[in-house]
């Protein structure tokens, strides 16, 4: 088969009837064609792709390991198959088709359900995955996600409109048994010099961050602990291990520890991140305006709120733009 040339996937659909029905006459009867017509297509698949699909010397007859492998990932395709033209008609009419989207780990954690909830009535079908930013940015620019909740906004993308949620600083957390107060930035060194730090992973955009701005600080310690997550990492900053950087979204993630660690609000680190919505340009345009809204109340509505419920100040640390916040590029 020509490298250039496409499958014909109505012969694919006769071929997935043969695998179900286990006949090539029950196949015909179900796609309203003659037996021939249906042993046809199959062998012209076979002679496609260059292999055998079925083992006719069986009774009843079998599928070969390409046959299995065709009908599996075939299925796919023809289920999607199925669902475009609707879909087309339902986008011509106002309706957003499927959406596939990529929440940062401390966004899905904090807001995910509600941001989900609201979406769900707008869209045919909505996917959500999680993770960290770059592997997000990475999702959308391959076309695996068309729209991302990120600290990354993607500055080198071409071709992409960004919209700020809000911005919030970072601040310093302790075990609540220490009894020291973290005044300065004098301070953070010398807590650095007797207590451990304890890290983001440096491979996530707010670990990066933070031990690129500690350096510029000079504040310098071994790397002994990193975490991939808020939660485990605000854990063991209330066990006594260490102490840690972290920020107001990442705090309401580790909640349930919140009660056994002081936040220190000064000094100023001088140090912030922004949260942004982010996807390719001149796609589901009035989509992303509608998200852009919704993720925003869901900040102001739900995540604030329960923000200040943990009575340690730190909603006061996030920061939300006025008037427009959206970027081009």
């Amino acid at each position: 088969m020509s490298a250039n040339r496409l499958i014909d996937m109505y012969a694919v659909q006769v071929f997935i009837a043969v695998a179900e029905e286990g006949s090539m006459s029950g196949a015909a009867a179900r796609m309203g064609i003659s037996q021939s017509g249906v042993s046809q297509m199959v062998r012209q698949l076979e002679d496609e792709l260059g292999v055998v699909l079925v083992d006719r010397t069986t009774r009843p007859m079998a599928l070969t390991a390409f046959g299995v492998a065709l009908r599996n990932r075939g299925s796919v395709l023809s289920e999607e198959l199925s669902h475009l033209k609707a879909q087309v008609i339902d986008a011509g009419r106002g309706v957003n088709p499927d959406l596939r989207i990529g929440l940062v780990d401390s966004f899905a954690a904090t807001c995910g359900s509600v941001f989900t909830r609201q979406l769900l009535g707008k869209v045919a079908q909505l996917s959500i995955r999680t993770g960290l930013s770059p592997q997000q940015g990475e999702s959308l620019l391959r076309r695996d996600l068309d729209l991302i909740v990120t600290s990354d906004p993607l500055m080198d993308a071409n071709d992409v409109i960004r919209y700020r949620l809000f911005s919030e600083k970072y601040f310093v957390i302790t075990p609540k048994q220490l009894r020291s107060d973290i005044n300065t930035v004098d301070d953070v060194r010398a807590l650095a010099n007797v207590l451990p730090v304890v890290r983001f992973n440096r491979m996530s955009q707010v670990g990066l961050q933070i031990e690129r701005h500690l350096r510029s600080l000079n504040v310098r310690v071994p790397n002994r602990l990193e975490l991939d997550n808020a939660d485990a990492l605000t854990s063991m900053v209330a066990e006594g291990i260490g102490w840690a950087v972290t920020s107001p979204m990442c705090f309401l993630q580790a909640s349930a520890w919140v009660d056994n660690v002081t936040a220190h609000l000064t000094p100023d680190l001088q140090l912030e991140r922004s949260l942004y919505l982010v996807a390719r340009r001149n796609e589901y345009s009035a989509f992303f305006a509608d998200a852009c809204e919704t993720a925003r109340d869901v900040i102001r509505h739900s995540f604030l709120p329960r923000l200040k419920a943990l009575d340690k100040g730190v909603e006061a640390l996030i920061q939300f733009d006025e008037g427009d916040a959206r970027e081009y590029f």
